[in-house]
């Protein structure tokens, strides 16, 4: 058993690319002159308007175009293999590339006129724990496939969950609004992702025992062993702080909404107003009602409750018309209905899409005939569709195949046909027709 897992895990087998090889790719990936700068900058533009429109497909394209990789993992090569000379010139490049970044970066969102906030921003300001684990075994992925003859699929995969243009871009819109909270938070993820992929990167150089590049003594060895794991360390504890703060943060919200639905949904109070603000010190929940108005000791006695139910260190506040500015109050409820009604108003354009669809040819029926005539060669025309057939008490949608052939098609093949359809549509039902013409 000890052998088969040995040799199901072994990585020393005959898809392992020469060593010298695979180092002399990883040095000529590592450079950022002529063309890669070019490429760099492209990706970074393209990074940077995709976050801008908050627009997913974009920011991976992005992703896919960047050559950032390369320093970071010739970094790791050079630590593994005591190639100290290797590891200035990556560090070098990994900044040179960085500051390039962000420079065109900073330009975009200076010069953008939408300097509003998205989405895909936001979740580029706060890493966790879980960015760390992302970022290592994306980075032992991408290494195990580079050391490969065949590289595979990883490589692009590894560009995409480890995201290191993102959090680049995101530094640039921090700087370009002045707002340092972003800039920091950014830059620690980014520098979290390029830690990682490197540590990643040396631990497989490690474990396929790569040749150093020159001799050096058990003294300088062990101090590139302290100096990673002191690296690893002060990435590691702001991540695990982050990430317990984030735990904390959702077992409160879930605690503040167990307490609204039991203390009022359950009560039959109409909830119309809900803002749920958490911080490390003091937690509030602002609520308002459609008729209920509740008198301070009722409220007095609501915040005692409150710290009986997983909530300390929580105010519970009741905005009512005697207690808080009305127009600000107005304001506040109107902009939690728009919020449901753009909601619902995007929900109206999805069935009205799926409507439109219905009402099309979604089939291609003449590349259904060709099919259909290696089985059954006198079928001269088919025509595909779902239709919405009216009845006089009920509506139904059904998939319907009209055709003809020449001679008619006997009873059994009739049923032949059906078969081989529902298989070929992946549809439950469809209801065959045979035409004159």
């Amino acid at each position: 058993m000890t052998n088969f897992l040995t040799d199901l895990f072994n990585l020393h087998n005959k898809g392992e690319e020469d060593k010298q090889k695979t180092l002399d790719n990883v040095k000529g990936n590592i450079s950022f002159k002529g063309s890669n700068l070019w490429i760099l900058a492209c990706a970074i533009m393209v990074a940077s308007v995709g976050l801008n429109v908050n627009s997913t497909a974009v920011i991976i394209g992005a992703m896919l175009i960047s050559p950032l990789m390369g320093p970071i993992v010739g970094a790791g090569f050079a630590l593994g293999i005591y190639d100290f000379i290797l590891l200035k010139k990556s560090l070098i490049d990994l900044l040179i590339a960085t500051i390039v970044s962000l420079i065109v970066a900073t330009l975009y969102f200076y010069l953008s006129p939408f300097k509003e906030v998205q989405s895909e921003l936001l979740s580029r300001t706060s890493p966790n724990i879980y960015d760390v684990l992302i970022a290592f075994f994306g980075g032992l992925a991408g290494v195990i496939a580079i050391t490969r003859v065949e590289k595979g699929n990883p490589i692009p995969g590894v560009a995409i969950a480890t995201a290191l243009m993102p959090p680049l871009c995101t530094a640039g819109y921090g700087l370009a609004t002045a707002n340092w909270k972003f800039f920091l938070g950014a830059l620690y993820l980014y520098s979290i992702n390029c830690v990682f992929i490197c540590i990643a990167t040396y631990s497989i150089v490690k474990y396929l025992k790569y040749p150093a590049s020159k001799v050096i003594n058990i003294k300088h060895q062990k101090r590139v062993r302290y100096s990673v794991t002191a690296i690893v360390l002060l990435m590691l504890l702001p991540s695990a702080f982050f990430a317990f703060n984030l735990y904390k943060e959702h077992k409160f919200k879930q605690a503040a909404d167990n307490f609204i639905e039991k203390e009022f949904v359950e009560n039959g109070n109409t909830l119309v107003y809900k803002k749920i603000k958490y911080s490390v010190t003091s937690n509030i929940i602002e609520l308002a009602f459609l008729k209920k108005v509740f008198t301070e000791p009722e409220i007095q006695q609501l915040n005692e409750k409150l710290k009986n139910t997983g909530l300390p260190n929580t105010k519970l506040l009741i905005r009512q018309n005697s207690s808080y500015n009305l127009e600000s109050f107005k304001d506040d409820i109107l902009n939690e209905v728009n919020k449901k009604d753009n909601a619902l108003s995007e929900k109206d354009k999805s069935i009205a899409l799926l409507e439109q669809k219905l009402s099309e040819n979604l089939f291609d029926n003449k590349q259904l005939l060709s099919e259909i005539n290696v089985f059954f060669p006198t079928i001269n025309s088919v025509s595909v569709s779902i239709q919405n057939i009216a009845m006089y008490d009920s509506t139904r949608v059904s998939t319907v195949l009209i055709y003809n052939s020449n001679p008619k098609l006997s009873e059994a093949d009739k049923d032949k046909l059906k078969n081989w359809m529902l298989k070929k549509l992946v549809v439950d039902n469809i209801e065959i027709s045979e035409t004159e013409k």
